[in-house]
């Protein structure tokens, strides 16, 4: 069975494994990696265990370095980068009167790409926008289209539960969500009450939807029915269940 840890470039990111080959790695350290997108520098969420084969995406990339001062100082650098790159987006978007929102840039470690990330309407036709793009940066140059959710988990944000999002403080992918899921927890269907600031539903609906199911197929068969008289050890009262569902 292989060796492997977890990698994060996100807070809240997908989990990546990785080989840590010959370096002693502890949790919370910082490596620097190669992905497909390129160079990256990452945080080990978590340490090195064994897996099975069937969990390793093939090939399994190792562990290039642990990170340095100087590496640490490059992510830094390439954050202010980001920002700029960002105005200088914005005004080329306002200059072409493209119908779209630029909601991130992100630059690879080594910068050999730069990810520009928005959102549209439709399809958008940025051809003339990269080519001014990489005549500024002289680097390959991404535009990602990205959906509400992923816009949501990036800019983040206060629930209706007044915390942070949980898809932007810690969930590392988004799972289906269901309005059965919202009807099996007798919530009200009102749109406004059961979607997020994304305006899709709620990630947590997902959270107890299994108890629920599980309380439900137990409630079906021992419980008693809404409206039903309820027979106590001191005497019979009449209870109306439906007053739970207010």
């Amino acid at each position: 069975m292989p060796i492997v840890i977890g990698v994060r470039f996100k807070p809240a990111g997908k989990i990546y494994y990785f080989d840590p080959d010959v370096h002693e790695i502890k949790l919370n350290e910082k490596v620097i990696v190669e992905t497909a997108r390129g160079i990256e520098f990452g945080t080990v969420v978590v340490a090195p265990k064994e897996i099975s084969e069937e969990e390793v995406v093939q090939p399994l990339k190792k562990v290039l370095r642990i990170a340095s001062e100087e590496d640490i100082n490059q992510v830094i650098i390439n954050g202010e980068k980001e920002k700029e790159a960002f105005n200088i987006c914005l005004e080329k978007i306002s200059e072409h009167e493209l119908p779209m929102k630029l909601i991130d840039v992100e630059f690879t470690f080594d910068n050999s790409k730069i990810i520009f990330f928005f959102t549209a309407e439709g399809r958008v036709d940025f051809r003339e926008l990269v080519k001014d793009l990489a005549a500024i940066f002289r680097t390959r140059i991404e535009l990602r289209q990205i959906g509400v959710r992923d816009e949501a988990k990036m800019l983040g944000g206060i629930g209706s539960c007044g915390r942070v999002l949980c898809c932007h403080s810690f969930l590392g992918e988004f799972e289906p969500v269901s309005i059965k899921m919202a009807k099996e927890q007798n919530l009200s269907l009102n749109p406004a009450k059961i979607s997020g600031i994304c305006g899709r539903l709620m990630c947590c609906l997902k959270y107890e939807n299994d108890v629920y199911q599980v309380c439900k197929k137990e409630c079906t068969e021992n419980c008693p029915k809404i409206i039903a008289d309820i027979h106590l050890d001191d005497g019979e009262e009449d209870f109306d269940l439906s007053q739970l569902e207010d």
